[in-house]
């Protein structure tokens, strides 16, 4: 394993963070009917913002505004609950509301929400900016990124992960010589530029920035000015820097050293914003040597904390496979294992499995319970619902499409408190 080398060369109460948590996440179907895609919950106990923002406090940054809009009140209150800094340090963990301060509308795109609320960054003059997304899983030391942003001389750094040029044509990738520095940004382009010295991979760009406080506000200005912008970061603010000669550079995340991670870890990344995608994520988490991993507390996620008792497996009845067992599985606090099986699946908290049901590969939210009997694979279970005795959830997908939302790959997804006959 290798050590990494702590420095922090910038003071950290001169660092704003900015976390766009607006989006409303479509392509993840009943799972964002109610609520925003940064507020789904992952991985037993957490919510999807949590992993953002554990990456910036465990780095020393707690200066921190969330921006939401699309079905937000979840959110608000996993972040007033579970995310108090210490204001005798001036430090803070805020969301921010869509207000119409600008205008009569709402955002209209990554780059408008900060121009919306740009109040912010003026009433906490900070000499950086970071403004990143709020719904990928990953784990970054963000003071390495910081580093070499003022190493450099940078305006604005972009950070970016090496993918297959395959893959890269569903992601913005960004263009940059052998020094590190940004030429162009193309949007999902057929054929994307290869990166310096690497001709079969690209730099995908991770929708996470580092700004010059001055260099962000008068883009931003400019920007809100041109009708014809999309008024994105990726598609109109970086070609805007760049085209105006400004010293925009990429910064290559897989060279990002987290503390206690091991050396292969470090090019973990996933956007989880389709069904497919979402559960893969889960089922990551479960390996015998999981990629993203949950239990390095040199580099903890961190959530609300829970009263709920631990969870308990009971009965051994095995003449009568009536054992109450989980394996390769996460199992939260408050889960009763009450004589049925697990296997290969992910259960938040107060979870209850009742006997000779057999769950796999699967992903259960808050108070979920599987009557006697039932078989579920493959499937997504949202918070409140109960799975009836006998019942079948993923052996025939023609008869759950006619219930139920089942993805490209086969995933059923119940939603929150969904009636099942």
């Amino acid at each position: 394993m290798r050590e990494t080398k702590l420095r922090a060369p910038f003071e950290t109460s001169s660092v704003l963070v900015m976390i766009l948590a607006g989006g409303e996440g479509r392509r993840l179907g009943p799972l964002t009917s109610d609520r925003a895609k940064p507020a789904v919950p992952f991985g037993g106990r957490y919510r999807i913002i949590d992993i953002v923002l554990s990456n910036f406090v465990n780095s020393g940054l707690h200066k921190i505004k969330i921006l939401t809009q699309y079905k937000s009140a979840s959110l608000d209150e996993h972040i007033a609950r579970a995310w108090r800094l210490s204001p005798m340090l001036d430090n803070f963990i805020e969301t921010i509301p869509a207000q119409q301060r600008t205008g009569k509308s709402w955002f209209k795109g990554s780059a408008d929400a900060v121009y919306q609320t740009q109040h912010v960054i003026t009433d906490e003059s900070p000499t950086h900016v970071c403004i990143f997304g709020g719904d990928h899983v990953y784990k970054m030391d963000m003071r390495q990124m910081l580093d070499e942003h003022l190493e450099r001389n940078a305006e604005v750094t972009v950070a970016a992960i090496p993918v297959p040029r395959k893959e890269a044509r569903e992601f913005g990738v960004i263009e940059a010589d052998a020094n590190g520095r940004i030429i162009a940004f193309h949007e999902k382009v057929a054929d994307p530029p290869p990166m310096p010295g690497h001709p079969d991979l690209a730099l995908a760009s991770m929708g996470n920035y580092i700004f010059n406080t001055g260099n962000l506000l008068d883009a931003l200005e400019q920007d809100a000015k041109n009708e014809q912008s999309a008024h994105d970061f990726g598609r109109d603010i970086i070609p805007y820097l760049v085209k105006n000669g400004k010293r925009a550079f990429v910064y290559d995340f897989q060279t990002n050293r987290v503390p206690g991670e091991d050396e292969g870890s470090n090019a973990y990344w996933r956007d989880i914003g389709t069904i497919d995608a979402y559960w893969a994520a889960q089922m990551d988490l479960i390996s015998v040597q999981p990629a993203f991993n949950l239990y390095n507390q040199r580099w903890p996620i961190r959530t609300a904390m829970s009263h709920d008792p631990p969870a308990k497996f009971v009965f051994r009845d095995e003449w009568n496979a009536r054992v109450g067992i989980a394996t390769e599985s996460l199992v939260s606090l408050g889960c009763i294992i009450s004589g049925g099986r697990i296997h290969r699946s992910v259960l938040s908290n107060r979870c209850r499995v009742n006997s000779f049901s057999h769950v796999e590969e699967s992903v259960l939210f808050e108070n979920v319970v599987i009557g006697r009997h039932a078989k579920i694979r493959r499937a997504i279970i949202d918070k409140d619902v109960e799975v009836p005795s006998g019942a079948e959830i993923g052996y025939n997908l023609e008869e759950d499409r006619k219930r139920w939302y089942v993805s490209e790959g086969g995933i059923v997804v119940i939603p929150k408190r969904a009636k099942i006959g």
